[in-house]
């Protein structure tokens, strides 16, 4: 009997896991589940509800402690405990399962023959809370993930899954032991822009594996308060930007503390767009921004790059 692992990984929100952790037991799956709670040494009571919650009648519920903080670390941790299950269902501590999400994952995993699948993410913000600047085109850089109403074969980045609701077929990991979620785009405690998710989702892209977008396979991603501010925005391009710049910008022959002149003026233009968006209030001010700390982030991740490779090299002429 083929057997799946529903997995969450957890830090600080005991208080979510209350109300989350039923509902992920309560889900119709038609293969044998157990629920994976992965405790990225949090300080509060998550230890204590997890044991109160798997005392319970219902599927089985496993925790276990990952000490070494951050989401990469704990996602590879997760995927380390289910290599005895045959499929591994991703959901966030900030997400509430849609009810059909387990047979969906299945379905897309053996009927559909899918070796990986995502679903829906639908945004829930509090009216009052939802500050008239945040419009709807922003809710993807908050998790927001709606293609629409049908399946189809993920073909290309435009439309990619995150862990918020994934599934993956474990035969993935378990053929591929360097198959893991990459460390450098670590994201611990309540940080901005961890980014290993995306960076598994373009190699399992790159790899040509067989990909469903299931809208089915539905969440709803509540999102925190601290989040609905342009800082927040502005911070989360900066960070990716600056992950990009300091892993993935390739290589250039002219460049000053290894920043090619074309990124620096790239960065100068952006925000003086921003500027005179913002005089002249004209729309889609805060996105010109956003670009302008993603180039600015790509501008400083080169650096970084630079100072990291001079160190190198000074540690290798010492030895």
């Amino acid at each position: 009997m083929p057997k799946l692992t529903f997995a969450l990984c957890s830090y600080n929100r005991a208080d979510r896991l209350v109300k989350l952790l039923p509902e992920m037991r309560s889900l119709v799956c038609p293969v044998d589940f157990e629920v994976l709670v992965v405790d990225n040494n949090s300080s509060d009571a998550t230890f204590q509800v997890v044991s109160q919650i798997a005392a319970t009648p219902g599927p089985p519920v496993r925790y276990v402690l990952e000490r070494q903080q951050g989401i990469p670390y704990a996602r590879n941790r997760a995927l380390a405990e289910a290599m005895d299950s045959d499929f591994l269902v991703f959901i966030d501590d900030d997400e509430l399962p849609h009810l059909g999400l387990l047979a969906a994952a299945v379905d897309a995993l053996t009927t559909r023959g899918a070796r990986c699948a995502g679903g829906k993410v639908k945004v829930d913000i509090k009216t009052e809370l939802r500050p008239k600047w945040l419009v709807d085109d922003l809710l993807g850089f908050l998790a927001e993930v709606d293609y629409g109403d049908e399946a189809f074969w993920i073909k290309d980045h435009t439309t990619p899954v995150w862990t918020a609701n994934i599934a993956y077929d474990m035969s993935l990991f378990r053929d591929d032991p360097d198959l893991r979620f990459d460390l450098r785009y670590n994201r611990s405690g309540h940080g901005v822009g961890g980014g290993s998710d995306a960076i598994m989702f373009k190699e399992l892209l790159d790899r040509k594996v067989p990909m469903l977008y299931c809208p089915s396979m539905a969440v709803q991603h509540r999102v925190d308060a601290w989040r609905l501010h342009r800082r927040y925005f502005l911070k989360l391009h900066f960070v990716s930007g600056r992950k990009y710049g300091q892993f993935q910008s390739g290589d250039y022959v002219r460049t000053l503390f290894g920043v090619p002149p074309f990124m620096m003026s790239q960065a100068f233009v952006h925000w003086l767009r921003a500027a005179g968006m913002y005089l002249s209030h004209k729309p889609g001010a805060l996105r010109q921004a956003m670009n302008g700390a993603h180039a600015t982030g790509l501008v400083w991740g080169r650096v970084m790059s630079h100072l990291e490779h001079r160190r190198a090299q000074q540690t290798e002429g010492r030895a």
